[in-house]
């Protein structure tokens, strides 16, 4: 009898302890919450962290130095091809996306054969829902975010729109542009966009049960894009007042819708503490595209000091702000100068979500990425698996960049000889107009504190600096012949403000990089950019950007019938 009792409790310790080993492996291969926030048009000097002292944006800064400043990150030029690759980790050459952006009445859609990033973690067991700005096809209902891996959307289709009425102008049509789902989101009317979207995605995130599935959240902001003509840069008159430091209306109007989505992730960081989700989450934080200065598509956005603007192939139009937040990640709060593009988060994510190595396929993925994961580079503080970086082809536009190493070359330019200079305002850029106390007191730094990871003002100091990009011009810059479309070669290492074209200096290297563009060039399919259907003008159906596609379709069938 007593043989059997310590048999009995031996075969209940056993049982203990495999219980106990399963549930530390649950808790090993728990997958991370994914918050990706996405910001539109933001200028590279916009935000805290890299040098500026203009704009308050301490909930940004926060994560920012918590976490991973991405120092040398690269997103695509414009909007649209930046998403495209954003979606499907490749390039827009491999998708058809990469001459300029989609417009509302374009019968077209980021191609039904490519599986996105929402799809691959559905399959991982994620629930993925997106609030805001989709900019990836609507035509028909099938390209838009529902049957696209997403299970809920509230937000807009277009590229841009009236952040109170929620209309969208493009050539020379306007319609509503807003949407709940598939219905139309007429209840919205008056609301500022930018509230829409964080209290969608504090919804999202308070309705989720975090101990079923993990989450995907992709937030995408319409701030900081420009909206309709008539009202440029809307925003609510008291975020404006409190910036009346910054004289400069069509700036400080700017900097206000900056401050309102800066307290948008403040919102959802704290939602996420709320629920007990933050310390198991990955934060990213990227820009789209480089800014457009003042007098660039009625914005005024700063990419100091560095070169070009948005849809360019200068630093200004390529080289994104960006930061990385986890606790996940086993080297923090430092400047990641790891290369990184818009490209590689596809990979990078799946990576961090399956634990498979830098360079490696996750497992049961077949698609042949162009991007690559450096999840392990970034979390390990090791050499990036990334040496190239195609920032696109356009061959309507002519123009084409591609980096390799220290060296970068730019072929011709989308505005003849515009833009190709370096445009501010610089803004006050001292540490000593840096607000600290913002910083500290910041919703970010509360939910921070929990984790005992809020960042010291001795770590604010080194991190701002070591991210902030200055360049000495020794001599004039040296021409550049665009409206040839005569390469140019560039040391972006030495010279990452591009002020001296060395492609004569150095004919071995501008070759070799001149023939890697041709080998990728190689590889491109055509752009699927497609004229304006008639069918798509708002006017036919009640004033509505709609899924005008599936309405032709129905009408046709109903007319045969």
């Amino acid at each position: 009898m007593k043989l059997i009792q310590i048999l009995n409790l031996r075969i209940l310790q056993c049982f203990i302890g495999l219980l106990t080993l399963i549930h530390a492996q649950k808790s090993i291969e728990k997958k991370p919450h994914i918050i990706f926030i996405l910001a539109d048009d933001l200028g590279f000097n916009d935000v805290g962290f890299h040098g500026s002292a203009q704009i308050p944006t301490p909930n940004i800064d926060a994560l920012a130095y918590s976490g991973l400043i991405l120092n040398n990150y690269y997103v695509n030029p414009i909007c649209t091809p930046s998403r495209s690759s954003l979606m499907t980790g490749k390039y827009p050459i491999h998708t058809g996306m990469q001459h300029r952006v989609l417009y509302g009445a374009e019968p077209r859609g980021l191609p039904l054969t490519e599986k996105l990033l929402p799809q691959y973690l559905n399959d991982l067991g994620y629930s993925s829902h997106i609030a805001g700005k989709w900019h990836l096809g609507h035509y028909k209902s099938v390209y838009t975010p529902l049957q696209r891996g997403f299970k809920s959307h509230v937000g807009f289709w277009t590229g841009h729109h009236d952040y109170f009425d929620h209309t969208a102008m493009e050539h020379g049509m306007w319609g509503l542009d807003m949407r709940k789902g598939m219905e139309i989101g007429y209840e919205y009317h008056g609301k500022y966009t930018t509230d829409i979207v964080t209290e969608e995605a504090v919804r999202v995130i308070t309705e989720h049960n975090a101990t079923a599935q993990p989450l995907f959240l992709y937030v995408a902001h319409a701030a900081v894009h420009s909206a309709n003509p008539y009202n440029a840069l809307p925003v609510p008159y008291e975020a404006e007042a409190k910036l009346s430091s910054i004289e400069d209306f069509g700036r400080r109007k700017y900097a206000a819708m900056l401050t309102q989505l800066d307290q948008s992730i403040g919102q959802i960081v704290h939602v996420l503490q709320k629920r007990k989700m933050l310390n198991d989450s990955i934060i990213v934080f990227s820009t789209d595209n480089g800014g457009p200065p003042q007098g660039f598509n009625l914005n005024h956005a700063s990419n100091w000091p560095l070169r070009g603007v948005k849809n360019s192939m200068w630093e200004g139009g390529l080289r994104g702000a960006a930061l990385l937040w986890s606790p996940r990640l086993k080297s923090r709060s430092r400047v990641a100068e790891q290369r990184m593009h818009i490209v590689d988060w596809v990979p990078t994510l799946l990576s961090a979500v399956t634990g498979a190595a830098d360079g490696a396929q996750p497992q049961n993925i077949t698609t042949a990425f162009d991007g690559v994961s450096i999840w392990k580079a970034l979390s390990h503080d090791e050499a990036s698996p990334r040496k190239t970086i195609l920032h696109n082809i356009d061959d309507i536009s002519g123009s084409a960049g591609l980096t390799s190493g220290d060296w970068k070359v730019v072929i011709g330019t989308n505005y003849d000889n515009m833009w190709n200079g370096w445009y501010g305002p610089p803004g006050l850029r001292n540490i000593t107009s840096y607000d600290f106390k913002a910083l500290q007191r910041c919703p970010v730094s509360e939910a921070l504190a929990s984790l005992n990871m809020t960042p010291s003002v001795a770590q604010v100091i080194r991190m701002r600096s070591a991210a902030t990009v200055n360049c000495v011009m020794t001599a004039p810059p040296s021409a550049c012949f665009y409206l040839e479309r005569k390469p140019c070669l560039y040391n972006v290492k030495h010279d990452p403000c591009e002020y001296y074209n060395v492609a004569e200096a150095n004919p071995n290297i501008l070759k070799d990089l001149l023939d890697e563009l041709n080998r990728f060039n190689e590889t491109a399919i055509p752009p699927g950019n497609k004229p304006d259907d008639p069918q798509g003008d708002p006017r036919l159906h009640n004033n509505v950007w709609t899924n005008f596609g599936d309405i032709v379709e129905s009408n046709k069938i109903v007319g045969n019938i």
